[in-house]
């Protein structure tokens, strides 16, 4: 929907034109927009302070070459990448990532998004993002050591358990962590938590690999409850057949759902009576293979190349692979085959016009910066672990995870209501944790 602030539509250009170019950025900040023109001539004094010029512009971007050697003894440059994006209200946190696709403006735009979702946390965490270009896929155990070491080895300067506690995301799972940690313990001769997602031998917090996933059924649960529905005996369409999607997978299950689908980046499986999770997790989890190999165990099960998940007939869909990987067609076709409801489990994965079609047609739609604050949340618990040399049960993290989500749930629906725009939980989650970061800057004066 169009802006019609004359500040908003200001800012907007400015943005446009220092960050030229950059899609997935100017997307992100786009869609916040058009939730905070519900608010922003109700807050002058927002205005005045040029609180929306500041917050769209990072505190700090650096980026920095990655030298490494791989096994054949050849000199490999890969660029890395830190967004530290908004500290207004607690130490920078956000994940990085590696893989091939990473650069300026998706680090941008997954860093200004965190601003959002780290706010509704609740929790005291500032926004952040990084990474590089690296593909970790098809690496030696060596190869990714050298790379995480040359990474860190400039990194450590930018990082502090008070200043910037980074985590993993696509391509930087628990092997990449430990090597980086290892890294950074090395050169400092400091033992800090200025990691999360870590080993459980060396501070990492039980739930966090499950995080994302259950935060997200977690959230979806109480969006469903709203409306007097619920997983039980529902088919569910998961993309992705990461840490993500496979934990989604594993709650909604035990909620009663029916998971009747999930993806890689070659194709999806089909299995109408349900898929087997515990084959999945071998195939993924273990061996670190394709969901081709589903198929080939499972004879009820069918095996499809390429895109096409979203067009099977659901109650529940949730998007957990990447960045606009739903669009305006497979909305449609979600909507005209039952789908009820959809939560994002990735970072923007629906594009905003497949988000306008859902928020049109009546359907629930959890935004990605609420639903899939799990993972920052538990990272979040990690960081207050590892500050007090304690570690919870799992059902003590679990326990406090559950109530983040419903908590983000009720704040971002209330908000809704508050300004004008009820039932719309994109622009209840892009309002409430504006509110709080940009009170928090108003506090502080020009800095």
């Amino acid at each position: 929907m169009p802006v019609t602030s004359a500040y908003l539509n200001r800012v907007f250009a400015d943005v446009e034109k220092r960050n030229h170019g950059e899609k997935e950025f100017l997307q992100a900040v786009k869609e916040v927009f058009e939730s905070l023109d519900l608010i922003i001539e109700k807050r002058p004094d927002l205005v005045k302070a040029g609180i929306i010029d500041r917050l769209v512009e990072p505190e700090r971007s650096i980026s920095f070459r990655v030298p490494w050697v791989d096994d054949q003894g050849i000199l490999r440059v890969n660029r890395g990448y830190r967004i530290q994006f908004n500290s207004a209200i607690g130490p920078y946190k956000g994940g990085l990532r590696f893989h091939p696709s990473v650069n300026t403006s998706i680090i941008k735009f997954l860093g200004f998004e965190q601003i959002f979702k780290n706010s509704l946390t609740s929790l005291p965490i500032g926004g952040a993002k990084g990474g590089a270009d690296f593909d970790p896929k098809g690496k030696s155990d060596g190869e990714v050591m050298r790379f995480c070491q040359s990474f860190m080895t400039e990194l450590h300067r930018h990082i502090d358990a008070d200043t910037d506690v980074p985590a993993g995301d696509i391509g930087v799972g628990v092997r990449e962590i430990g090597f980086l940690f290892g890294q950074y313990k090395r050169i400092t001769n400091r033992f800090a938590g200025i990691l999360t997602g870590k080993g459980l031998s060396y501070g990492g917090s039980l739930v966090r690999t499950e995080a994302t996933g259950y935060g997200l059924c977690y959230f979806t649960e109480e969006m469903l409850n709203q409306r007097g529905k619920s997983f039980k005996d529902t088919p569910v369409l998961i993309s992705g057949s990461g840490n993500v999607a496979i934990f989604a997978a594993e709650k909604a299950i035990e909620m009663g759902a029916r998971v009747i689908a999930l993806s890689d980046s070659n194709g999806f499986i089909h299995a109408p009576g349900g898929i087997n999770l515990d084959l999945v997790k071998e195939i993924k989890l273990v061996k670190r293979g394709r969901l081709a190999e589903y198929a080939d165990v499972e004879r009820s099960a069918t095996y499809h190349e390429g895109r096409g998940i979203w067009k099977l007939q659901c109650g529940i869909a949730l998007p957990c692979a990447t960045q606009n990987e739903l669009d305006e067609e497979d909305a449609a076709a979600l909507i005209k085959n039952g789908c009820f409801a959809v939560a994002e489990g990735a970072n923007m994965p629906s594009v905003p016009g497949a988000v306008e079609r859902f928020l049109k047609a009546g359907i629930l739609f959890g935004p990605a910066k609420a639903a899939n604050a799990g993972g920052v949340a538990t990272s979040a618990l990690e960081m207050s672990q590892n500050s007090i040399r304690l570690s919870w049960t799992f059902i003590e993290v679990d326990q406090r995870l559950q109530e983040i989500m419903r908590n983000i749930f009720k704040n971002i629906h209330d908000a809704s209501a508050a300004y004008g725009a009820p039932g719309n939980l994109v622009a209840g989650a892009n309002i409430a944790g504006f509110l709080k970061v940009a009170d928090a800057m108003l506090a502080y004066g020009v800095v």
